[in-house]
């Protein structure tokens, strides 16, 4: 009787893939909070004045870099 073996280039690859896969998605979410940081940091070094002028306070700054696409009051503007 014979027993065959795989030669183990196949688990090799798939855990590669899977190590890729790992750093692929660290990377992207160390760049996403790189940019958040610097948003934080712009946003921090205006006045109040020019924060009021793009409709935002000093306290919802960390609200409005978490959630960028949206409005940090929730209203919606007029169409």
């Amino acid at each position: 009787m014979s027993t065959t073996y795989g030669d183990g280039l196949g688990q090799t690859a798939a855990s590669t893939r899977r190590a890729s896969s790992f750093f692929k998605k660290y990377w992207g979410a160390f760049q996403e909070r790189r940019k958040r940081q610097r948003l934080i940091a712009n946003l921090c070094d205006l006045s109040d004045r020019e924060l009021m002028d793009i409709g935002t306070t000093r306290s919802e700054i960390d609200y409005v870099v978490s959630h960028r696409g949206g409005n940090p009051r929730d209203i919606r503007s007029a169409e």
